[in-house]
């Protein structure tokens, strides 16, 4: 798909790897909506974008169906409707199931990163998908495409990561089957599986500490740019060939057990 002239909506825009990729698909032409629950931040990235064509700021919520409603119909209201959906959101947490006190790991931890990452992910995609199918084809044949994000922690989750992996696994997981649902319908499904990029969160961590998480992964010998994230998400809306697969973006990296 020509990125040039479409609407895309880029959930957790607000920072990090949704925030250059919505800064990514704007600079290629694209309408983007930045939806994240930080209205505010939303608002900032759109605002910054917004020097290279239309963009709007959105607060949502991807588990509330009330919220993501909400914000469909304002991205519409604003740009039409989406050919694009970049599923980026994503929380993170590490914890041992079993604590060194014998305590188990709290249910509500687990239920948390599994409904943010993994139901939230559905929940935007089945709500966004539902308008998308019913769009006029464009020349090839397609209607739109969907990214999601999952995690090298998919594979090769680490102590403490059972949460984080489970969520991630079915972001995996899904991914053929949503792609096999939705062809019929013209749109194409794929998932990225990042390894350790320098986001906000791993910035505020100790200079020695990002310089030893960089020195586990073979080559490129450094943290990934949220750029090359981006770069990789604007490739997989242009290749029509790139369906059902899930990418490991994570310079060959194979996370240790710790």
């Amino acid at each position: 798909m020509d990125i040039q002239g479409h609407a895309a909506l880029v959930t957790g825009g607000a920072s990090g790897l949704g925030a250059a990729t919505a800064r990514e698909l704007a600079r290629r032409g694209a309408k983007v909506a930045v939806l994240d629950r930080n209205a505010e931040g939303a608002k900032a990235v759109a605002a910054e974008i917004g020097a290279y064509g239309q963009a709007l700021g959105i607060g949502c919520d991807i588990t509330d169906t009330a919220s993501v409603l909400a914000a469909l119909d304002a991205a519409r209201a604003a740009h039409g409707p989406a050919r694009m959906l970049m599923n980026v959101a994503g929380i993170g947490t590490a914890k041992r199931i079993v604590g060194k006190d014998g305590a188990p790991a709290p249910l509500e931890d687990f239920e948390r990163v599994v409904r943010v990452n993994l139901i939230g992910t559905y929940n935007i995609t089945r709500l966004a998908v539902a308008e998308m199918v019913t769009l006029d084809p464009l020349d090839d044949g397609e209607r739109g495409v969907i990214v999601n994000t999952a995690s090298v922690a998919a594979f090769d989750g680490q102590v403490g990561q059972e949460a984080y992996s489970a969520s991630k696994g079915g972001i995996v997981g899904m991914t053929l089957p949503l792609a096999r649902d939705l062809a019929q319908h013209g749109v194409r499904v794929c998932t990225i599986a990042p390894g350790l990029f320098l986001t906000p969160l791993m910035a505020e961590l100790p200079q020695a500490v990002q310089e030893s998480l960089a020195a586990s992964i073979p080559f490129p010998k450094r943290l990934g740019k949220p750029e090359e994230f981006a770069e990789l998400v604007a490739g997989i809306i242009r290749n029509l060939s790139l369906n059902g697969e899930v990418i490991r973006l994570d310079g060959a990296l194979r996370p240790a057990p710790r």
